[in-house]
C-alpha cells in the first residue's frame, strides 16, 4: 500500500517496535502525564494517547482532500487512507484491527466475526462464524453467501482491476476462477476453496499454510456485496454498506457525504464508535489551501494523512498555540527509489553500488521537511514498526545521511564508467516528491551520473508509468522514486511484492528493480509457510539483507506525516495499523 496462528500480529512482537515507529513515544510539550485518564494533548499526543476521548454523538465531520478517491469500491482501492476510511464508516469485514493507540492498534479482532477463527488441518482451513443481527442499509441481513461473493468479486480483475490479489493466489489452487461476472454457477458462488455451509458459517480452505491469512481478511476488498446491488465498474458509485454509515451523495471530484446507516446496530460492531451524524468529504483542493483551511478551524481534518505541505511546517512547529494540535507519526512507509536493473548500466552492480553510496539523504529528507516532518534517515527495507526490522542493518554506511563521493567514484570505475554516465530519474510531478527528486539529482551529478528527470501525472505513475516495466525499459527508466507502506502490518505485508521475482507483472507491478533472485523467492516461501512468526521475522531479515546487497533498493527516510487536527476533534489517537489517524473513532465537540 499504501498495502497487513496463534500469534495474531508479527507487526506488534514487541511494544518497543511500535514505539520506535512512533519516534519513541510523544514528545513532551504540552503532553499530559495521565494521558490514558484524562486523555492525552499536545504535540505527538495522539501518537499513544486518546486526544479529547468522548462519547458525545452528533454534529458533521469535515473532510478534505487534494486528489480524488482511487476507487470507493472495496475491491479496487488500495490508498491508505481510503481503506481507513472504509473500515471507519460502511465496510465491515470478518476481522478488522482494533480500534486502540499503540500496539494494541495492531491487533486483529473479530468484526462480523463472533471470534478469531477456528483453524484446522496444519493451519489450511479457516471456519468462521457471523454474528447474529448484522444487515446491509436497505435492511437486508447479511449472510456467508454475501462475504463469499465479496471475496469472488477480487478475481475479477478484467472488470475491477488495481485493487491488491493477495486472496487470488491464495484461494485459486488451479481453478482459474475468472471471477463473479464469468461465474457459471448459478448463484455465481462457484469459488470452491470458500465453502458456506450455512448462512452463519464461511469455510476457507488453503493449498498450504499462509501465516499471515487473516490479514488478507481484513482488507476492504474482502467485505460482504450483496449480489443484488453489484453493478460492477459502477459500484464505486454507491457501494452498499454494511457499517454505521452509508452514501449520501458521491459528486465524483467534488464531494462525498455520508449519513448514518439505520440498519446498522451497535449492539453488533464492537470495534466502531459512529460519533457524528454527517460525513462531508470534499475533493481536488489545492494542498496549501487544504493547509489554510486546517489551521484556520474551516475543515478537521486531510483526509490524505500525508503530511502538510513545506510552507506550512513552520507555521505549525513554530508556533506553540498551534503545534499542540499536530502529531507527525512514523507512518510505517518508508521513501526510496529504486534501480532498474534492466536499464543499463544498473545491470551492473557496481553502477548500483555508485549510486547508494553518492545519494544525499539529507538533502532529501530536508526536501520533505527534516527530521521531525519528514522522517529519520532510513537504511534498510524494512520500516521499524514491522518485525523483522534491524536498525544495524546498513550495508552501505549511510546512517548519517551524508554522501560518500570517494566511494561512489570507486564503484563507478569499478562498473567502467569512470567519468559517470547519463540516465533518466521518475517522479510524480506532486507534493514533495520533486523537490525530493531534484535533491538526489543535484547529489548524482556530484559523481558524474547525469540524472534527467522524467515528471509524471501521480494518478497514472504507480500503475503505468513505473508499473509496467515495458514503459521503464522503453523510456529508459534508470531510477524511480517510490514510497510504500505494509499492506498488512507484517514483513510479508511490507516487503514480498517489492522484491518477489515471481510478481513481476506487466503492468501494476510493484516490483520496480525487477530483482529476480532465487535465495529471495526460495527465502519468501519458507517466511510465509512459517507459523510461528518470531522465526518467520528473523528470515525476513535475511531477506532484507539480501536485497540490500543486491544494492537495487535506495530506502532514505522512513516517512513521518505532520498533520494538523482541529482542536474540536474528539477520540482523536493515531491507529498504527495505517500510520493515521483512525478515523472511525472521531467525533467533534
Amino acid at each position: 500500500m499504501n498495502i497487513r496462528t496463534g500469534a495474531l500480529v508479527a507487526g506488534a512482537v514487541t511494544a518497543s517496535l511500535v514505539l520506535s515507529a512512533c519516534g519513541g513515544g510523544p514528545s513532551s510539550d504540552n503532553t499530559s502525564k495521565d494521558a490514558g485518564q484524562k486523555g492525552a494533548s499536545g504535540f505527538n499526543a495522539a501518537l499513544t494517547g486518546v486526544v479529547n476521548p468522548s462519547e458525545k454523538k452528533g454534529g458533521t465531520l469535515k473532510l478534505t482532500n487534494h486528489d480524488n478517491p482511487d476507487s470507493y469500491d472495496p475491491v479496487r482501492a488500495y490508498y491508505a487512507n481510503i481503506w481507513n476510511f472504509m473500515k471507519g464508516y460502511y465496510v465491515r469485514t470478518l476481522l478488522t484491527n482494533q480500534a486502540k493507540p499503540g500496539a494494541d492498534g495492531l491487533v486483529l479482532t473479530p468484526d462480523l466475526a463472533t471470534d478469531l477463527p477456528k483453524v484446522e488441518d496444519g493451519g489450511k482451513k479457516y471456519t468462521f462464524t457471523l454474528r447474529d443481527g448484522l444487515k446491509f442499509e436497505d435492511g437486508t441481513p447479511i449472510t456467508s453467501k454475501d462475504v463469499k461473493y465479496g471475496v469472488e468479486r477480487v478475481f475479477a480483475s478484467k472488470v475491477l482491476s488495481g485493487g491488491p490479489s493477495y486472496l487470488v493466489d491464495v484461494l485459486d489452487q488451479g481453478q482459474k476462477y475468472p471471477g463473479v461476472y464469468e461465474d457459471t454457477d448459478p448463484d455465481k458462488l462457484g469459488l470452491k476453496s470458500v465453502q458456506t455451509p450455512d448462512d452463519k458459517t464461511i469455510v476457507f480452505t488453503l493449498k498450504e499454510p499462509l501465516s499471515d491469512f487473516q490479514y488478507l481478511l481484513a482488507m476492504p476488498g474482502a467485505g460482504p456485496v450483496p449480489k443484488a446491488k453489484d453493478n460492477g465498474e459502477q459500484y464505486a458509485n454507491h457501494p452498499v454498506s454494511s457499517g454505521p454509515y452509508k452514501f449520501e451523495s458521491y459528486d465524483q471530484g467534488k464531494k462525498a457525504v455520508l449519513v448514518r446507516n439505520d440498519q446498522w446496530d451497535q449492539k453488533t460492531d464492537p470495534v466502531r464508535k459512529a460519533l457524528p451524524d454527517r460525513i462531508e468529504v470534499t475533493f481536488g483542493i489545492a494542498n496549501e489551501e487544504i493547509d489554510n483551511q486546517l489551521i484556520a478551524g474551516d475543515v478537521d481534518l486531510d483526509l490524505a494523512q500525508t503530511g502538510v505541505q513545506q510552507g506550512s511546517q513552520p507555521k505549525i512547529l513554530l508556533n506553540p498555540d498551534v503545534k499542540k494540535y499536530a502529531d507527525a507519526p512514523t507512518t510505517g512507509f518508508i521513501r526510496y527509489f529504486a534501480i532498474n536493473t534492466k536499464v543499463a548500466p544498473f545491470d551492473n552492480i557496481h553502477c548500483r553500488k555508485a549510486v547508494q553510496y553518492a545519494t544525499d539523504k539529507i538533502a532529501m529528507q530536508t526536501a520533505r521537511g527534516g527530521p521531525e516532518a519528514g522522517g529519520d534517515i532510513a537504511t534498510n527495507m524494512l520500516p521499524p514498526n514491522i518485525a523483522g526490522h534491524d536498525p544495524n542493518l546498513d550495508p552501505f554506511n549511510t546512517k548519517s545521511g551524508k554522501p560518500q563521493v570517494d566511494k561512489a567514484k570507486e564503484e563507478l570505475a569499478a562498473c567502467g564508467k569512470p567519468n559517470g554516465f547519463d540516465t533518466v530519474l521518475a517522479t510524480r510531478n506532486a507534493g514533495k516528491e520533486p523537490k525530493t527528486a531534484e535533491a538526489l539529482q543535484a547529489a548524482l551529478k556530484n559523481v558524474g551520473i547525469n540524472a534527467r528527470l522524467d515528471p509524471t501525472d501521480a494518478s497514472l505513475y504507480f500503475r503505468s508509468t513505473i508499473g509496467a516495466p515495458s514503459n521503464t525499459h522503453s523510456k529508459g527508466y534508470g531510477l524511480m522514486m517510490a514510497g510504500w507502506g505494509a499492506d498488512f502490518p507484517t514483513a510479508s505485508g511490507f516487503l514480498a511484492v517489492l522484491v518477489d521475482g515471481r510478481q513481476i507483472l506487466p503492468s501494476g507491478n510493484n516490483n520496480y528493480s525487477e530483482l529476480d533472485n532465487a535465495e529471495v523467492n526460495k527465502l519468501i516461501d519458507q517466511a510465509r509457510a512459517e507459523p510461528d512468526q518470531k522465526k518467520a521475522a528473523e528470515i525476513w531479515s535475511q531477506i532484507n539483507k539480501v536485497v540490500m546487497d543486491e544494492a537495487v533498493l535506495v530506502p532514505f527516510t522512513y516517512d513521518k506525516a505532520l498533520n494538523y487536527r482541529n482542536p474540536r476533534l474528539t477520540n482523536v489517537y493515531i491507529s498504527q495499523y495505517y500510520g493515521m489517524l483512525d478515523f472511525g473513532s472521531l467525533g467533534v465537540s
